[in-house]
């Protein structure tokens, strides 16, 4: 059975050889995690909204070209 370390560099290696070193890095980037308690901040901002009030700020939300969000990696 393998190690967790052995496995995190296998899947290195793996997407290095596939993707180059390079743009396994930019795929790394993507998936990297953010900061904070995102459960705690998100209860402490809800507590303070309606479900009016979320579903009227959604509602003011530029309904512009959505595939803007896509992102292309080359």
């Amino acid at each position: 059975m393998k190690t967790q370390h052995e496995i995190i560099q296998e899947g290195y290696e793996a997407l290095i050889n596939a993707l180059g070193l390079a743009d396994t890095l930019r795929f790394i980037q993507y998936f990297q995690s953010g900061q904070g308690d995102y459960t705690k901040e998100r209860h402490h901002w809800l507590e303070k909204k309606s479900v009016g009030d979320i579903f009227q700020e959604i509602e003011q939300l530029p309904r512009d070209d959505l595939s803007k969000y896509d992102e292309v990696i080359e």
